[in-house]
């Protein structure tokens, strides 16, 4: 199917969001002021001064308030989007067995609140077949996830779904009790790990090595044709710990790519040590996020993470073919002519279009954006005093289509 525009931005239901302000409201009185204070400082944790974040940050009042508030809403869109671009037939329709969902890392339930919502939005006659087990290592952030469960229940009217939680310290992955809770409910149709793998294991010698084996651990739960979600802050060392993370999957054959990625091999951006790959994707920010935005200087007008959809039968968000590319960074406006970074099986490449050749059946490189993935009939490397340019050119009779928007 075809994306000739963008998909429209994300937004959260009604019910959600009451459900979090009431529970913000309740659980945690801190007033507008020291509220916009603790996201601030929350924010610099999450990205400046990561060194300094603690696993049970949540267990700080003013730090949960701030992230029930704030960040858990930009979260939970976050996972929306990539349960947008799962495989169809998920959840499967014809089979009527239950659904199971792996929350890893859970904090405040944002991976089981994000999918519980979105199967009511979407697939609300199956919320009775739904069962989500959450696991983290704050006992408070799990009794904030079931408060949170609970109230968005009775406000949306979805009855029947269950939530188990189970505290418990992955980094003891080996050998871990929380492993037995966990297979009492598996295999899982879907796992989700939503902003907490760069956590773990930060302090050991190959935390690489050990965020992989915690994956391959989790991915061993995973039905046939389930889907493991990865979603990372979009931030360049969370994001290049990811890509060789994916790379080592790869190389020990425990899973495949089914997006964002058009190859299985080594992660191109990984090269140069300035560059990773994340998403951007339009989002419609509640009020009370706006209002905190306005407060403390910040501008969330746009859903920003890293991600990897991983599954271990081989599908592919498309079909793989060498004129087929996802686009990688923002459409640049030069002098005289626009162009982006393209990643597909050949590599991470610079591809433009001057204005001059413009031409209706180039005419879509227009709409370009970071994550489209698009169709290129022919790329031009010209040859000047024997060296091949490094920019690929789209001619005027080159033929672009953009085969799936974000």
């Amino acid at each position: 199917m075809a994306f000739n525009q963008r998909q429209a931005v994300v937004r959260l239901s009604p019910a959600m969001i009451k459900s979090i302000g009431q529970v913000a409201a309740s659980s945690i009185r801190l007033d507008h002021n020291r509220t916009a204070q603790a996201v601030a400082d929350l924010s610099r944790l999450f990205t400046k001064d990561r060194a300094s974040l603690k696993s049970n940050y949540l267990d700080h009042p003013a730090h949960a308030a701030a992230y029930l508030k704030y960040f858990l809403p930009v979260n939970l869109s976050k996972i929306q989007v990539l349960l947008d671009e799962m495989p169809q037939g998920w959840p499967d329709q014809a089979s009527r067995r239950s659904i199971r969902i792996l929350d890893v890392g859970s904090g405040p339930g944002s991976g089981a609140l994000a999918a519980f919502d979105w199967l009511h939005q979407h697939w609300p006659d199956r919320i009775s077949d739904l069962t989500v087990v959450a696991i983290d290592v704050s006992a408070e952030a799990l009794k904030q996830s079931r408060l949170l469960w609970d109230t968005y229940s009775r406000e949306s009217g979805a009855t029947g779904g269950r939530l188990i939680a189970y505290e418990g310290n992955l980094e003891r992955s080996s050998n871990g009790p929380w492993l037995k809770s966990v297979d009492q409910q598996a295999p899982y149709d879907l796992v989700i790990m939503a902003n907490c793998l760069n956590e773990f294991f930060s302090r050991t010698a190959n935390p690489i090595e050990s965020r992989v084996e915690l994956v391959t651990q989790l991915l061993a739960r995973l039905t046939p044709t389930g889907t493991f979600m990865i979603v990372e802050p979009a931030l360049r060392d969370t994001s290049r710990a990811l890509h060789q993370v994916r790379d080592r999957l790869i190389e020990v054959k425990r899973c495949t790519i089914y997006s964002p990625c058009l190859h299985e091999n080594s992660c191109p951006a990984l090269v140069n040590p300035f560059d990773w790959c994340h998403e951007e994707r339009g989002w419609d920010p509640p009020p009370e996020i706006q209002k905190l935005d306005d407060e403390v200087g910040f501008i969330k007008d746009a859903l920003k993470f890293s991600y990897l959809l991983l599954r271990k039968d081989g599908r592919t968000i498309v079909e793989r073919r060498p004129e087929v590319y996802r686009v990688v960074s923002e459409l640049r406006e030069l002098k005289g002519e626009k162009r982006a970074w393209l990643c597909n099986e050949l590599g991470r490449s610079e591809i433009g279009r001057q204005d001059r050749l413009k031409s209706e059946s180039n005419a879509p490189l227009d709409n370009w954006h970071r994550g489209a993935i698009v169709r290129i009939e022919r790329v031009v490397r010209k040859e000047r005093e024997g060296k091949v340019s490094a920019v690929g050119r789209i001619e005027r009779d080159g033929a672009v289509q953009i085969i799936r928007s974000t």
